[in-house]
């Protein structure tokens, strides 16, 4: 997994409103979340998801744009986002090519893993957090380190 300092690895991936996130738009631009979760629908990955959906508005405060990247196709992720009413971007990676490029170790039952990294406006990883069960912990540390790169950005 990638550690803390590295620079965060660039991809473009489709998106659940039919786009193409293109990574270069946001990472040295921007504070990034991304968090890698295993399956759309699932019980643990809609936990997940609704902790990030209910702290979002604190993350933009905060300056810092939230992706949910899993290897579903974009149907379902489209399905997922509007059930849950997911205001952030779903990207899939069907191949996990970029899962590996951040080095996200495979989880349980052949499903992707779950990992979140916190990416600072220059493109550097701040923090990388796996965990296949904790999963509203996810959201919580990377609003942590959200704040805590904000409180760094503004005098």
């Amino acid at each position: 997994m990638l550690k803390p300092g590295t620079r965060a690895p660039q991809f473009s991936l489709p998106t659940a409103d039919g786009g193409l996130l293109r990574s270069a738009e946001y990472l040295g631009k921007t504070t990034v979340v991304i968090y890698f979760y295993p399956k759309d629908a699932t019980l643990g990955c809609t936990i997940e998801a609704c902790a990030f959906r209910d702290s979002h508005d604190e993350f933009v405060r905060a300056g810092a744009v939230v992706i949910g990247i899993s290897a579903d196709p974009v149907a379902a992720h489209r399905a997922f986002q509007d059930r849950h009413g997911l205001p952030f971007l779903l990207a899939s990676d069907p191949g996990r090519e970029t899962a590996r490029a951040y080095g996200v170790a495979d989880g349980l039952f052949g499903f992707a893993g779950r990992a979140t990294f916190v990416i600072d406006s220059q493109g550097i990883v701040r923090d990388a957090f796996a965990s296949q069960l904790r999963v509203k912990r996810h959201a919580r540390r990377a609003l942590e380190w959200v704040r805590r790169l904000a409180t760094i950005r503004t005098p």
